[in-house]
């Protein structure tokens, strides 16, 4: 075991190869500011050293005082540590002279900037960064014994179809280096109906998706829309669904001594962080004092989100240049967004996830949104969206690193919630938004006008909304916490329109659970049902006639319970495990009256999304099924868990089934 006392050649060495960068930043900083004056480079090595020393001095005592003190207070903390600590630095190391307060801001500014740009410039880790010093740690020796744990990543988005893109096209070099060294094995499991982050996550961490049947939907007990971004709904959400787990007899897949970090459910963590289901307001701020008290690194992310939106900026007008098809406007809330995905929340989950490792958590469970932003709103294999996976490949060997240098022997294991369908917007094919469709089609022989209500919004909102909770006042934070969809009409031509992905649920708030059958949506609204699925980017409508769940397309019908067909089958397209997994959704006590679902490009798998998004998920075709599993190769997938209900294959099918593989690996290793 390592001392303090076992200071080595490889100790110096690295001491000082950290101590370079900060020492070059401020040499730069010098010459660019009035006000600061240098005798000899020597004296910035000096300077460095200074601020290493105060960092390591100063965090500790600061430890105990921000445990009290909430998140928003810990940063303003940490950054007049920061700079407290530059003063020094600069003050009382010889040869150098800071002869003006005001160039304290302007060295500071400089120096993180010209650290940016340094690593920027030499292609370094940038996630390495902010967890540099649990890094200078050695890897335990091979072979020292120690307790297992299980590190699972989700690469939010990431199809398996993309997986073997990136690897030939060196956008995922760390994974490619996992499995060419065979370390890891790669296989697609397929996200079933809905192939939705909630779902899914519901699925890894509790072993249930019952009741969720969308991003969003209309709730027949609460007789509201729920949202699963939102804090308070997705505690509701949470609630339930480890309601139903615990009646199968499954917990939580943290509830042992684990970690959620940035994911919507907790998993019964007993360490969570950014987790939209149990964000509060007044916490602790000792799990950022990492992030916010080490010198530059704040700086240093937002200058990085400044860069994103920037970058985000320029590539949206690229589009727009070249003429790239599929695409849509990129632009208010989304590049902001985007920014703060792509960096802030970015480096924060390392922060915590390494904080968590380092502690010796059993499981750490972390999701990456990166890519998934980008993708909705640039496309599914854009440049821009490569990039970000790429960052978010550079972060696994950064967490792979701290974890070979944490007390227990961690393995990593990568799962992707669903893949992502690329296509044009129902609105661009149609020429028109499907809550004005749906108005027009009810308002042709209705007696009374209806009343149309949309739910719809930024899926990347609600992590935004947990970090301005935990962040913000008291005040501010509950009205964070507390922000759902508005109540919406429930008179008897009223319908709510929920929107997610390529699929929309039609509900009615008047009938009973808020769903009718066909002959009664028939009888009320003529030329609903025939008027959707005639319409040019509806692949098919399901709806329930009599006991039946029925699958109305433009040529036919498909009776999901007895299987008989009437005519062209409309799930033809959609492949042979459609039919099961829409029958499942539709006796959701949580489903629709009508399920509404986009047509498939039989050739390019295109779908069109019922929002602004050229990459979308939530139902069926194209990529948006086809998830991802990157796991160790000793761990075996066990073949009682495959489907074999399809001849010739034999897949993963379900979140729930990843969440038993998952305890079952586990178990091996006694976790």
């Amino acid at each position: 075991m390592r001392t303090w006392f076992a200071f080595t050649a490889r100790d110096t060495r690295d001491l000082l190869l950290s101590l370079l960068p900060t020492a070059f930043a401020l040499w730069i900083s010098a010459h660019l500011v009035a006000g600061v004056e240098v005798s000899s480079p020597f004296w910035l090595l000096a300077s460095a050293a200074v601020l290493a020393v105060g960092d390591l001095v100063v965090r500790p005592l600061l430890g105990p005082l921000v445990a009290f003190l909430g998140p928003l207070p810990t940063v303003l903390i940490g950054v007049s540590v920061q700079l407290l600590l530059l003063h020094t630095a600069l003050t009382v190391v010889p040869g150098l002279d800071l002869r003006d307060l005001n160039a304290l801001w302007l060295v500071y500014f400089w120096t993180g900037l010209v650290a940016v740009v340094a690593r920027w410039v030499i292609g370094a880790n940038d996630s390495r960064w902010v967890v540099r010093e649990l890094l200078r740690h050695r890897p335990r020796p091979p072979g020292e014994a120690c307790p297992p744990g299980l590190l699972v990543v989700q690469v939010d988005g990431l199809s398996m179809p993309l997986l073997q893109f990136g690897l030939h096209s060196g956008t995922l070099t760390t994974i490619a280096r996992w499995l060419r060294e065979g370390s890891h094995l790669a296989e697609g499991w397929r996200a079933a109906l809905p192939s939705t982050t909630p779902a899914s996550q519901a699925g890894f961490l509790h072993g249930s998706t019952e009741d969720v049947p969308a991003f969003r939907w209309w709730d027949p007990e609460l007789r509201r829309v729920l949202v699963s971004n939102r804090p308070a709904d997705a505690a509701i959400i949470e609630g339930r669904v480890r309601a139903a787990a615990h009646a199968a007899g499954r917990t939580g897949l943290l509830a042992r001594d684990g970690a959620s970090i940035g994911n919507v459910f907790s998993g019964e963590a007993g360490h969570a962080h950014l987790v939209v289901s149990t964000s509060r307001a007044g916490g602790s701020g000792r799990p950022y004092l990492r992030y916010v008290a080490r010198p530059f690194v704040v700086l240093r992310s937002l200058l990085l989100t400044v860069g994103e939106i920037v970058k985000e900026l320029y590539q949206g007008w690229q589009q727009r240049v070249r003429r790239v098809e599929p695409r849509i406007p990129r632009r208010g809330w989304y590049v902001l967004l985007r920014a703060v995905t792509n960096t802030l929340l970015r480096d924060l989950n390392v922060v915590l996830v390494a904080q968590e490792l380092s502690a010796g958590r059993s499981v750490v469970f972390v999701d990456f949104l990166d890519y998934d932003e980008v993708a909705h709103h640039a496309g599914v294999a854009r440049a821009e969206s490569l990039d970000a996976l790429a960052g978010i490949d550079r972060v696994l060997q950064t967490l792979a690193d701290v974890a070979a240098a944490a007390p227990r022997d961690y393995r990593v294991v990568i799962v992707s919630d669903h893949g992502q369908a690329q296509g044009p917007t129902f609105e661009q094919v149609s020429g028109r938004h499907l809550r004005d469709l749906v108005y027009d089609l009810m308002d042709r022989e209705g007696p009374t006008h209806p009343v149309v209500t949309t739910a719809a919004g930024e899926e990347m909102r609600g992590r935004v909304d947990v970090l301005v909770r935990d962040f913000a006042t008291s005040t501010r934070a509950e009205l964070v916490s507390n922000r759902h969809e508005e109540v919406v009409a429930s008179g008897r031509d009223s319908v709510v329109v929920a929107t997610a992905g390529c699929t929309a649920l039609l509900s009615m708030p008047d009938a009973p659970q808020g769903r009718l059958d066909l002959g009664e949506v028939d009888r009320r609204w003529p030329a609903l049902v025939p008027g959707l699925v005639e319409t040019r980017g509806v692949g098919f409508v399901v709806g329930r006639r009599d006991e039946e769940v029925v699958v109305v397309g433009p040529e036919g019908e498909h009776h999901l319970g007895s299987g008989r067909v009437e005519g062209i089958d409309p799930l033809l397209p959609f492949g042979p495990r459609a039919a099961g997994e829409l029958l499942r959704m539709m006796r959701f006590a949580t489903a629709p009256a009508l399920f509404v679902h986009s047509t498939v490009d039989p050739v390019s798998g295109e779908v069109h999304a019922f929002e602004e998004q050229v990459g979308s998920h939530g139902g069926l075709g194209g990529w948006q099924t086809e998830a991802v599993l990157v796991h160790p190769a000793e761990w075996k997938v066990a073949e009682d868990l495959r489907d074999r209900s399809v001849p010739g294959e034999a897949p993963i099918v379900g979140a729930a089934t990843i969440h038993e593989q998952l305890v079952r690996w586990m178990k091996e290793v006694d976790l």
